[in-house]
């Protein structure tokens, strides 16, 4: 990609014009004016903005109604890279993705969150270096690192906050240390955050008002309202793990308290109730065998926790009225009678109105759900009208 000289502005709305460009359709300049309502000339000179950084890139021409056919545009999202992360309790994975996510290389493996920051961040930019290798792109083009992680998290500074599945991590300056490794912008978030809204870009873009349930090691919900990513106040918003269960026992949750869905519905619990009914270790890690097998005490589990899930989602789902709830995590991949069981409470305990065109369905993205999620999370930030300047070279 060639060098070339950094306006002394950015116009304004530049990456307004960009953002009708990435759902990938290829524009005239004549349409981009009728759909900004700019002028001509104001649409030519951001369009030759775009052209010198790559972000944009000629496509041809349109089919002419008479005298010369248009030019037409389209967003080059190949142009730059984003390295992605997602840090869960027991596993890592990092990938390589372009500026409309697509997967260019990424890697995985089991990975203890309770090793601390220290050891996992280290790992992280380890296999960023062997990614960034692998895919032979210059350093100059990765724009961002995007990360996930199973705790909340302090949207402003990207730090986590008293995660309750995170030892040693409150606090932990991640932006901080990965910038200091790869020398880019580095974004943070709840990873079931991510995982809603890498779900959504990539299955549900029409939908607006979408729910993202993880159970795994925690369960936590991701919430989409009005096409974009609710957080909350101090970010904490879709904990849904730490809700207590009506009715439910009380076995003490990692928060402190008693009954919560996380102490009686994750992968955590049902081990523990694996384990108690006198079964073995091995067969508890592979539960999902079992289930296809007809084992009576692997469906009699994922039945009560998906009973359990479905009464704290009831609530959720009279409350926030999604059109989709979309239940993923890893034990929720191969489990069949989990999902039924999730569904068949929600449908009977929630509003009649707010379940009427209600979908309830198992991820379609599975484990690159939070990778994608945190690509779209820096593609958003590094394209903004405040840091698109930093590509305009």
């Amino acid at each position: 990609m060639g060098q070339t000289r950094r306006p002394t502005a950015v116009p304004a709305g530049l990456s307004a014009v960009l953002a009708l460009l990435r759902d990938g359709v290829p524009r005239s300049r004549a349409e981009l004016v009728a759909q900004t309502g700019h002028a001509r000339s104001t649409i030519a000179q951001r369009i030759d903005l775009l052209l010198e950084s790559g972000l944009l890139a000629h496509r041809g021409a349109a089919t002419s109604t008479g005298g010369r056919p248009p030019e037409i545009f389209a967003f080059a999202p190949t142009s730059r890279i984003i390295l992605a992360a997602d840090i869960g309790a027991a596993h890592l994975q990092v990938a390589v993705t372009d500026l409309g996510g697509t997967v260019l290389a990424q890697r995985g493996e089991i990975a203890a969150i309770a090793d601390g920051p220290e050891a996992i961040l280290a790992r992280v930019s380890a296999l960023g270096f062997e990614l960034l290798e692998e895919v032979g792109r210059p350093r100059r083009d990765l724009v961002g690192v995007g990360v996930g992680v199973p705790g909340p998290v302090e949207h402003e500074t990207g730090r986590p906050r008293n995660p309750p599945i995170m030892p040693g991590w409150d606090g932990a300056d991640i932006p901080g240390v990965l910038a200091e490794s790869f020398r880019t912008p580095v974004l943070v978030d709840n990873d079931v955050n991510l995982m809603a809204a890498g779900e959504h870009w990539s299955l549900y873009p029409g939908v607006d008002d979408l729910v993202f349930v993880k159970v795994a090691t925690g369960i936590g919900a991701g919430i989409i309202t009005e096409g974009r990513v609710h957080r909350g106040a101090q970010g904490a918003a879709g904990d849904l793990g730490h809700i207590a269960v009506p009715g439910g026992e009380a076995v003490t949750c990692t928060c402190g308290n008693t009954g919560c869905l996380e102490a009686l519905a994750s992968r955590s619990a049902v081990r523990a109730a694996w384990l108690a009914a006198g079964r073995s270790n091995e067969e508890a890690e592979d539960v999902s065998t079992l289930i296809a097998t007809g084992d009576a005490l692997a469906l009699d589990l994922s039945r009560r926790a998906g009973r359990d899930i479905g009464s704290v989602l009831a609530g959720t789902v009279s409350l926030l009225n999604p059109s989709v709830v979309v239940i993923g995590g890893s034990m929720a991949m191969d489990n069949p009678i989990l999902l039924e069981a999730i569904s068949d409470v929600i449908l009977t305990r929630s509003l009649a109105l707010a379940t009427r065109d209600l979908r309830i369905v198992r991820t379609g993205t599975g484990a690159q759900a939070a990778v994608l999620g945190a690509s779209r999370m820096v593609a958003d930030h590094v394209l903004s009208d405040g840091a698109i300047e930093s590509l305009l070279v």
